[in-house]
This record gives C-alpha cells, sequence and structure tokens, in this order.
C-alpha cells in the first residue's frame, strides 16, 4: 500500500511518512510525469552529457597541471578548478543514481524508503553539490582579485597544497549546511514528481530559517564573485592600456578572468532564477503561519523548471574551461599570442627579482 493511501488513523506510520511525503500529490505526479520535461530521456541524456564532458575537462585540467611549476601562480587556480569540476561531475553522479533509476523504474518512494533515509541523502547531495560550486566561485574570484591587485604579496601566493585545503574548507562547510536538516533545523521532502528531495518550501519555521540561509549563501556568493572579477578585470584594463606596461602582458591572466567570467555568468543564469524563487514562495507562504501543508501544483512545477535551469550549470562549467583556454582563445584572437616578457628588456635583473615576475 503506498503512501498516500495510509488511513489516518495510523499515527506512527503517518507520522513517520510526514517527515519527507506529503508536500505535494504524488499520484498525480505519476500519472503526468510523462507529459512533462520529467521524462527518462531528458534526465538520462543531460546526465551523460554532464558526466562525459566533466571528466574531458578533468583530464584537460590534470595534463595542464603537468606543465606547471608547483611555484606557479596559476597553479592554485587550476586547483580551484579540478575542484569545481570534481564537484560538479560527483553531484551529476549521485543524484542520477537516483533520479534516472526511478523515471524507468517509477517505484514507490514510501516503500523503498519508508525511513526517509534516501530522501535524506540525496536532500543533502542537493544542497552540498549546488552550493559549492558557489563558494568556489566566489573563492576563486577572491584568489584572482588578491592575485591581480597585489601581485608581489607574498600572502597572495598560494600553494598547491594550501588550494586544496581551502578546497577542503569549502567542502566541509557546504557539508555541515547540507546536514542542518539531519540535525533538525529544516526538511528535506519528496519533490514534485516524486523522484528527487530538496529543502521544503513550507511555513514552518525550521523550513523558513533553512530555505533563507540558503538562498541567501548563494546570492551572496554569486554578488561577491562579482564583485571580485569586476574589480579585477578593471585593473587588468588599467594595466592592458598603460603604455608602460605593455610589456607586462600577462597572457595566463586574461586566460584565468576570461573562464572566471564565463563560470560566473554561467552561476548567475542558472542558479539566480531559483535562489530568488524560494525568497519569493518563502516569504509569500509566512502568512499562513504553517497551516499550510502541501505546495501549490504551479510551485511545485516551477520548482522543477528551476532546478531543470540549474542542471545546465554543472553541465556548462567543465565547457568553460575546455573552450576558453589559452591554446582555444590564441586561434580565435591572434593577438593573444605571447609577447616580448619585461625580462627581455631588463636581462640583468636580480635572481630574486626575476623569479617574481616569471612566477605565472
Amino acid at each position: 500500500m503506498g503512501w498516500e493511501d495510509m488511513e489516518p488513523g495510523n499515527s506512527s506510520a503517518a507520522g513517520r511518512s510526514d517527515m519527507c511525503f506529503g508536500v505535494f500529490n504524488a499520484s498525480d505526479g505519476r500519472d503526468t510525469a510523462q507529459k512533462s520535461i520529467t521524462s527518462p530521456w531528458f534526465s538520462t541524456a543531460f546526465g551523460l552529457i554532464g558526466l562525459c564532458s566533466n571528466l574531458f575537462a578533468l583530464c584537460v585540467l590534470l595534463s595542464s597541471s603537468r606543465k606547471l611549476s608547483s611555484r606557479a601562480r596559476s597553479s592554485s587556480f587550476l586547483v580551484f578548478l579540478c575542484g569545481l569540476v570534481v564537484t560538479d561531475f560527483m553531484g551529476l553522479l549521485v543524484t542520477a543514481s537516483v533520479i534516472i533509476p526511478y523515471h524507468f523504474i517509477k517505484f514507490t518512494w514510501a516503500k523503498v524508503d519508508p525511513g526517509c533515509h534516501l530522501c535524506n541523502f540525496l536532500g543533502f547531495s542537493m544542497v552540498f553539490f549546488g552550493q559549492c560550486p558557489l563558494l568556489l566561485g566566489a573563492t576563486m574570484a577572491g584568489e584572482r582579485f588578491f592575485g591581480i591587485n597585489h601581485p608581489f604579496s607574498r600572502s597572495t601566493s598560494i600553494s598547491k597544497r594550501r588550494a586544496w585545503s581551502i578546497v577542503g574548507l569549502v567542502w566541509g562547510f557546504s557539508c555541515l549546511l547540507g546536514l542542518l536538516p539531519v540535525l533538525g533545523l529544516g526538511r528535506y521532502t519528496l519533490q514534485y514528481p516524486g523522484s528527487w528531495c530538496f529543502l521544503t518550501l513550507l511555513p514552518d519555521t525550521g523550513d523558513v530559517i533553512f530555505c533563507m540561509l540558503f538562498a541567501l549563501l548563494g546570492i551572496f556568493s554569486v554578488l561577491l564573485s562579482f564583485v571580485f572579477n569586476t574589480v579585477s578585470v578593471v585593473t587588468l584594463c588599467r594595466v592592458y592600456h598603460d603604455r608602460e606596461s605593455v610589456q607586462r602582458r600577462r597572457d595566463s591572466e586574461v586566460e584565468m578572468m576570461v573562464q572566471l567570467v564565463g563560470i560566473m555568468i554561467i552561476a548567475t543564469i542558472c542558479w539566480m532564477p531559483l535562489l530568488i524563487f524560494i525568497i519569493q514562495t518563502v516569504l509569500q507562504q509566512l502568512p499562513a503561519g504553517g497551516q499550510l501543508q502541501m505546495l501549490p501544483p504551479e510551485t511545485q512545477k516551477m520548482l522543477l523548471i528551476y532546478i531543470r535551469m540549474v542542471t545546465w550549470n554543472q553541465i556548462l562549467d567543465p565547457w568553460v574551461y575546455i573552450l576558453f583556454r589559452r591554446a582555444v582563445l590564441q586561434r580565435v584572437y591572434p593577438s593573444l599570442r605571447p609577447r616580448p616578457s619585461i625580462l627581455s628588456l631588463y636581462p640583468v635583473l636580480n635572481p630574486s627579482l626575476r623569479r617574481k615576475f616569471t612566477a605565472d
């Protein structure tokens, strides 16, 4: 017997089901799933494309990292990029391993997962692998901001080991955020059409706090990336238009900033609609005083559409690095080919000063 057929008198079973079931009418979701964007071929195709794209980008990144010395400035940026690609790949792999089988098998979630353990895991994965790319994007933007505006400061030089430590901190923070509903703040609930779990957009105090925390943190990360990247681009433009500094043009700086701006634009387009939608939905439902127990059908469908947009972020991120590498950019814009370095003008520079200029 499915959870939607349970009798109200069975309080223990109903209470356990209410942990992650009941936000939408599951029977309606199963009947209309094939007529919507929840087609199994949609999820399968985009999942495979995303996994292959991230694998390809990871191979390119590993190949590029071998060509850089451990002291190169751009090596830390490659570490952050590698962390981003690994996060996107694992996010697609984990979520697709649950969502795609549902579309083909059409199992009853309450029978397979009566204790909501699988739902909590999937909800945690959605939050963890969703928040990580936004935080990593802000971290990369901050690293480039200090690297460009304070190029000769030792504090701005990040080794590979320290860069991986920073990536680990981002993963750890996102993990703590994802565990909040498991610890009692908010809930992960089954979402339309019954194939995935996510945070709950209902006017319960815990749900509201967790939804606002998730959305505001994501918006803050995007805005922080925008500020850092804007200042960095302006700084680079000033250096490039300075006649006295034209020989110090650093193509690697351009390459990294183009990639960062691309990642920021994709994150903004894919994530901001969902984050704003979460805030609007939660705030509009607050007058209900916790009486609303089920999301309106239109809200369910809009949430699914916005989640589909977020999926594009994981698919497009690797292509930003694949397509906007220096080797590719130089074919499109030959003017980006390496120019004489300032070292060629001063061949007798002190060795320590030469190392500062040659640090990439």
